[in-house]
């Protein structure tokens, strides 16, 4: 089910009417609605997978009981491994399994052995990634001692299979998201308004800022060979608000929703085309995965810490899993490398931490150095994001290739018709120019409507609201999928 359609405008309403004023006096009824509106939601699209999210859920549930059992090392590690082969197998089937057997094919044709392809046409089932890795976290901090099994069943299923966030995160530690199903839940009018304009706002990104773009960037990467080098930059940048509009879009309409529940989900974007370096950027990009793969991937394996080669060594392994994550592509992969390539300088000056606080801090405008930051910073980006979207590594080198070498570097004075291409695509960009500025000065805030530390009048703030909804309604895109459907 899909935030931005008919069916959810009609669902939300009915679960939320039903959660607080029919199942307000019990929280574990309140749990168990949950479970059943969340499978709903998820089944809407196919509820055969439906048994994977209820085997996730069982396996982890006893293997947090398990651990919560033993005190011997050797048991509680073989639990563990029991929860990470499971569920990383089940994800290792579902979405990588075709590309494992593509390549193996590919890679004995090269000394000479000509293999039969067997392939399954495997179905992903939606969300795949982001629920496994949510119960993935949950068992691998039961073993560490940080955080207590619970012994709810009720609650641990309602909180595998949130509907807000089940599809595409953020991706939930039980130690924030769990103890919230433990006790009752009262209705906060304030809470609850707040959550409705994250809601508005996400809306706002997705439906006029990433369904718009769409259009645009399919096109353009579809017969790049036909552009100039100034469209193909153009295609790269609306790429770049695409899948942040569509993404962090989506991010904000689930936390927003779950705060009409009464639950607090954690901040997944942080407003980060105003980063100032690559490490910055993704401190502030994707929260939720970020940090999942720094405490259970890069801080195990080291991290900062050792020598330098086993910095660098730590460094690519995060940022290369990070791109294996997304998809059983090649160009996952690549985009993964380039980004620890751009982090690389980062390390090795021991400047990746310097910009930890919000960009022209105090202050409404940036300085000219941070501008120049920003603007490198997401130019380099926009190069990763084209080698993210390309369909393949041919295509990404194409791309890449028909933009900054056979124009640009043959036809520099082309720039100046930048102008005259802007003008063709000039109402998305009158969005894009209208989302930056809002979010700009919301830049220290969880969402660009957050305007609780504001007086305004309420005519002010429904005249606002109103024209968000009319902006809306007159230029929404052609409806699309959430690009992170597929991940």
């Amino acid at each position: 089910m899909l935030f931005n359609s008919i069916e959810f405008l009609i669902f939300l309403p009915v679960v939320f009417l039903l959660y607080w004023f029919i199942l307000n006096k019990n929280y574990k009824v309140q749990n168990f609605f949950i479970i059943i509106a969340s499978y709903l939601f998820y089944g809407w699209w196919d509820w055969r997978f439906l048994s994977l999210i209820v085997f996730s859920s069982f396996i982890d549930y006893f293997v947090g009981l398990g651990l919560d059992k033993y005190d011997e090392l050797k048991k509680r590690k073989t639990l563990l491994i029991i929860s990470i082969c499971i569920n990383i197998g089940i994800l290792g089937v579902f979405k990588y399994f075709n590309f494992f057997i593509d390549n193996f094919v590919i890679a004995f044709s090269y000394l000479g052995f000509h293999l039969h392809k067997s392939t399954l046409n495997i179905v992903l089932p939606v969300g795949i990634s982001f629920y496994t890795f949510q119960t993935l976290s949950y068992s691998i901090d039961v073993y560490r001692n940080k955080l207590k099994p619970t012994k709810d069943i009720i609650a641990f299923f309602a909180f595998v299979s949130f509907f807000p966030q089940l599809v595409a995160g953020p991706i939930e530690r039980a130690s924030n998201l769990l103890p919230q199903f433990y006790h009752n839940r009262n209705f906060d009018y304030n809470h609850a308004v707040d959550g409705l304009r994250q809601i508005l706002w996400g809306l706002f990104k997705k439906v006029l800022i990433a369904d718009n773009c769409a259009v645009y960037v399919n096109d353009i990467f579809s017969n790049y060979s036909e552009y100039s080098g100034v469209k193909l930059l153009i295609g790269g940048v609306l790429f770049a608000f695409l899948i942040y509009g569509d993404f962090s879009g989506y991010s904000d309409i689930a936390i927003g929703t779950s705060r009409l529940f009464g639950f607090n989900l954690m901040q997944n974007f942080a407003f980060p085309y105003f980063s100032r370096d690559i490490a910055e950027f993704w401190r502030r990009w994707h929260i939720s995965l970020s940090t999942w793969f720094r405490d259970y991937v890069y801080i195990p394996i080291g991290g900062s810490k050792g020598c330098l080669i086993k910095k660098i060594r730590n460094v690519f392994v995060i940022f290369i899993l990070s791109g294996f994550w997304h998809g059983a592509n090649w160009t996952y992969i690549f985009w993964g490398t380039l980004n620890a390539l751009y982090f690389l300088p980062l390390l090795l000056t021991k400047t990746n931490k310097i910009n930890t606080s919000i960009v022209a801090n105090k202050s409404s405008y940036p300085t000219l150095k941070e501008v120049f930051q920003m603007g490198l910073t997401f130019f380099l980006t926009v190069i990763a994001w084209i080698i993210f979207r390309a369909e393949n590594i041919g295509h990404a080198y194409g791309y890449l290739k028909h933009m900054l070498i056979t124009n640009f570097l043959k036809h520099p004075g082309q720039i100046i018709f930048l102008y005259s291409e802007l003008v063709k695509y000039k109402m998305v960009f009158i969005f894009i120019v209208l989302l930056t500025v809002v979010e700009w000065f919301q830049r220290d805030k969880k969402h660009g409507l957050e305007i609780t530390d504001y007086n305004f009048p309420k005519v002010v703030s429904w005249g606002v609201y109103l024209i968000i909804i009319i902006l809306t309604y007159l230029f929404a895109g052609n409806q699309q999928s959430f690009i992170y459907f597929q991940f």
